[in-house]
């Protein structure tokens, strides 16, 4: 028999860390074609940390919890939803919520979780895959001999862009800020990371592509990056814009991208439609889990912390020397 409340992480107000704290809550009730979750990993993301400071609201209709990935067993479904029965292990892209015992997830974006994967290891997952099929390989229409640009390397979209890219036949550049965090990525397979701190990103792109520049940029730091991108593409080349790190508004001198027909896109990936991201998980189930099932692919794995340390959890995303995924854990009998 489930439980009629549960312990949730709430952000009692726009901040830092500390604003995180645990609560009780009605346990949720599945809609028409969701399913209900038991809860034994969620993954920390940087929209979480974006909701937390107030600067990205949950869109109309989702749950003002912070959490975008879970990973667990079903113990309900809503009407509609036939596909998964109770017991099965699975992983969820979610619209919010994923910080809690329980949480409500879109049959569409509901995985069966890998064999080969934990619960901690698989909540590290929808995020990142959904974001970077959608982007790099959609948006940016990477392809098998392209060049992609990484910046943020080792962030948990980074490590995961590195190896979707590199198993579907990409050569990859990143840029990470320490040393250390550079030879991960090289580790992973990037052809060449970067160190932004000692290095002009433009001109080792330059270099490494023998002036052809990077096919495909996935951003997750705006600012005077943008421009630099602008340099750093190869003619009919994309940049693909997914944070602002270093912020959103900035000049640009756009002449190059003109000259060269490059193409200056973005998106953000929770106000997409549950059809669009429906769309999504199926070419993912396709084309992207048979690497995880066969260990080909595997989320890199930061630090993991119990739910009721959600902070703690925070502080280290804020940190700038993590390197991979951080995912929250909830106690199971």
């Amino acid at each position: 028999m489930l439980p009629s409340t549960i312990t949730v992480i709430e952000a009692r107000e726009a901040g830092a860390p500390d604003v995180l704290q645990t609560a009780s809550r009605p346990m949720p009730e599945p809609g028409e074609g969701e399913v209900l979750i038991e809860v034994h990993a969620a993954g920390v993301n940087r929209p979480d940390v974006l909701q937390r400071k107030g600067l990205y609201p949950p869109p109309k209709g989702a749950s003002d919890l912070l959490g975008l990935e879970v990973a667990g067993r079903i113990v309900g479904t809503g009407q509609g939803a036939t596909r998964f029965k109770a017991g099965d292990e699975v992983c969820a892209l979610v619209n919010g919520g994923g910080y809690a015992e329980y949480a409500v997830a879109p049959e569409a974006t509901t995985l069966i979780k890998p064999k080969a994967l934990s619960f901690t290891e698989a909540a590290a997952l929808p995020e990142t895959v959904f974001t970077v099929w959608h982007n790099v390989f959609e948006r940016g229409g990477l392809k098998a001999g392209d060049w992609l640009l990484v910046h943020g390397g080792s962030s948990g979209i980074g490590t995961t862009a590195i190896q979707m890219a590199v198993l579907r036949g990409a050569k990859v550049i990143v840029t990470a800020g320490t040393d250390e965090k550079c030879h991960a990525c090289e580790e992973l397979g990037a052809t060449k990371a970067i160190n932004y701190k000692t290095e002009d990103f433009v001109e080792v792109v330059k270099q490494v592509t023998e002036r052809h520049g990077a096919d495909v940029i996935l951003d997750m730091v705006g600012g005077d990056y943008v421009q630099k991108d602008i340099y750093a593409a190869a003619t009919e080349g994309t940049i693909v814009q997914i944070a602002f790190l270093q912020g959103s508004k900035v000049e640009l001198d756009l002449m190059r991208l003109m000259m060269r027909r490059l193409t200056l896109t973005g998106s953000t990936l929770r106000a997409q439609s549950d059809k669009a991201k429906a769309v999504m998980a199926k070419t993912i189930e396709a084309e992207i889990w048979p690497l995880v099932e066969d260990g080909t692919l595997a989320p890199i794995m930061d630090s993991t912390f119990d739910l009721a340390d959600a902070a703690k959890a925070h502080e280290r995303i804020d940190n700038p020397h993590h390197i991979g995924k951080i995912v929250l854990t909830v106690e199971r009998g």
